[in-house]
């Protein structure tokens, strides 16, 4: 007995907390049955769970019958009708998962037994997305538990304004099953904007098992492209540039002084007065002052033919881009913005 407690402690994680589960039910016997699972009387909760279950019970509160009957047999090792118990409870609620990290092995074997045996499309997913019309999918994600023929359809408004029904797939499945819509007419255009629903239909045999969700699909313009100024990693060069310092004007200078020196000292024998040999000095280092003040005067900027030519060659090459954005944009503005969204989802058996 100490035994069947230590165990019932592992498996009380998953119908806990005590107070908050009992209290929440509405039915009397479910609540019973709940408080006496929770005090590890498995035995009190199989009976009142049972009652229960011969009780009117909304559609939660009967699965939550049957999860406590099924974890009730769980606990006392009677794994067979545990399972009957589970397929029971997944067939009003497939969506319901348990953790195996924290229940006990014996009942999650029992549950994952259980949805083996029966066949359900658990955990129905459209993704939200938004793509141009003609250049996307949605993805569409679902588990079927047994080998089926499966019928995956989008159910909503047609071109017309009237009911339209497309197909997304029709195969045979087992397991995880990744699918992509492409949202469009048979013309070619995009689906009319609106609510639709994506319809997932399992069929095994004579079983069959749907599940649906409904999507929102709304139009939107495609974005233009802006107009370019400049190609990325390239910029324009200046047109002008300024030669580099020289001592050219410098050397003239003493050149000429040179020269005037020269004559100086070769009329030197008399036939230049002093008045002459002054001014020819005065002349010589009048040109040494020009010749400096023209040697630190910063040259004047003259144009950059490779400059000049490179700028244009890049002005070409933008003025052509932007001719290419221009067509592209007119194409742009003839396209349509697909957004989809996903909404309320529900799953029946059949």
């Amino acid at each position: 007995m100490t035994t069947c407690r230590g165990g019932g402690l592992f498996l009380l994680a998953v119908l806990a907390p005590a107070a908050g589960r009992a209290q929440a039910l509405q039915n009397a016997t479910l609540r019973r049955a709940q408080q006496a699972y929770d005090n590890l009387e498995y035995r009190q909760a199989l009976a009142f769970g049972q009652a229960a279950l011969r009780e009117r019970l909304a559609g939660a509160e009967r699965a939550r019958a049957y999860e406590v009957v099924a974890f009730s047999y769980a606990a006392l090792d009677s794994i067979l009708k545990a399972v009957d118990a589970f397929k029971q409870m997944v067939l009003i609620d497939p969506e319901r998962q348990l953790d195996p990290n924290r229940v006990s092995p014996k009942a999650y074997s029992a549950f994952d037994v259980a949805l083996r045996q029966v066949l359900l499309v658990r955990q129905l997913r459209v993704d939200s997305t938004s793509f141009v019309a003609g250049q996307g999918a949605v993805p569409i994600r679902f588990m079927v538990t047994q080998p089926a023929r499966v019928v995956t359809r989008a159910i909503g408004v047609g071109g017309g304004g009237g009911p339209a029904n497309f197909l997304v797939d029709s195969s045979a499945w087992n397991g995880q099953v990744n699918l992509s819509w492409s949202p469009r007419l048979p013309n070619g255009d995009p689906v009319p904007a609106g609510s639709y629903t994506v319809v997932v239909e399992a069929r095994l045999g004579q079983n069959t098992f749907s599940a649906s969700q409904q999507i929102r699909v709304t139009h939107g313009r495609v974005d233009t492209l802006p107009h370019l100024t400049s190609l990325p990693g390239y910029q324009y060069l200046p047109e002008t540039e300024i030669p580099a310092q020289t001592w050219r004007p410098l050397g003239v200078a003493f050149l000429y002084t040179g020269g005037a020196l020269i004559g100086t000292l070769g009329l030197e024998s008399g036939s230049l007065g002093a008045s002459s040999k002054r001014e020819l000095g005065v002349v010589g280092a009048a040109a040494l002052v020009t010749g400096f003040v023209m040697t630190l005067r910063r040259p004047a900027p003259r144009p950059a033919e490779g400059n000049i030519l490179y700028n244009r060659l890049l002005t070409e090459q933008i003025a052509r881009r932007n001719a290419e954005i221009a067509k592209e944009n007119v194409a742009r503005r003839q396209q349509v913005q697909l957004t989809i969204g996903p909404s309320l989802k529900t799953g029946a058996p059949r």
